[in-house]
């Protein structure tokens, strides 16, 4: 799935993780360039500062092409006009959007593009699923919520774990193998399953950074 993410507060860039963990093609925008100089290199999604508003800016950013589109900005103007854009102009198949003050909830429908109004107080594991069908994508969002890190790692010709049985490599303490990712099948890590290059592994973890996986593994 393509995903475009305009707000690239907690929020949006919580939602970013999350999609790009489950494997999602993820693009995050934001008006503040310090904000997106900030996330570089910190999250595996394609950065773009801009504004959202504007209809070039995001058809630079991917609009035409997206399966979703979440306004996940602090201005409830600001999300109204993305979603419109979003859904009138680029006819983006799925439209979320953040319902930053209640007296405003009404506005969030159809009318405005919004397929998905999600006010502020609520959880966004309910939008997650609804939006991408994906129970796994839900769970990984519960993972992160609850303050897990949730990380990808390669497999390369080069890394020291290829041809490595998973009983032999060792990790970080508070680290779980949750996915082997094998010529694009995911598979369920097993202790005797030999890593081989090409594998791509998803690992949680309460506690290491992700220097640490990917020194556990290259």
């Amino acid at each position: 799935m393509k995903a475009l993410i305009v707000g690239a507060g907690r929020l949006g860039t919580q939602i970013a993780q999350v999609l790009a963990a489950a494997r999602n093609d993820v693009t995050l925008v934001d008006h503040d360039e310090d904000r997106i100089a900030e996330l570089e290199g910190r999250l595996a999604v394609r950065l773009a500062a801009g504004d959202a508003c504007e209809p070039g800016f995001l058809e630079h950013t991917g609009a035409l092409t997206t399966d979703l589109l979440i306004a996940a900005t602090g201005n409830d103007e600001d999300n109204l006009v993305i979603s419109l854009l979003a859904k009138r102009r680029f006819d983006v198949p799925r439209v979320a959007a953040r319902v930053n003050d209640a007296e405003n909830t009404w506005l969030f429908d159809h009318r405005w593009g919004v397929d998905i109004p999600v006010p502020a107080a609520t959880p966004l594991i309910s939008l997650i699923e609804e939006a991408t069908g994906a129970t796994d994508t839900v769970a990984l969002l519960r993972l992160s919520k609850a303050g897990v890190n949730v990380i990808e790692t390669a497999i390369t010709a080069q890394s020291r774990a290829a041809g490595r049985a998973l009983a032999d490599i060792v990790l970080p303490a508070g680290t779980v193998i949750t996915t082997v990712i094998r010529d694009g099948q995911p598979t369920v890590p097993t202790p005797d399953i030999r890593l081989q290059a090409g594998d791509e592994l998803l690992v949680v973890s309460h506690a290491a950074t992700e220097q640490e996986i990917h020194a556990a593994f290259q």
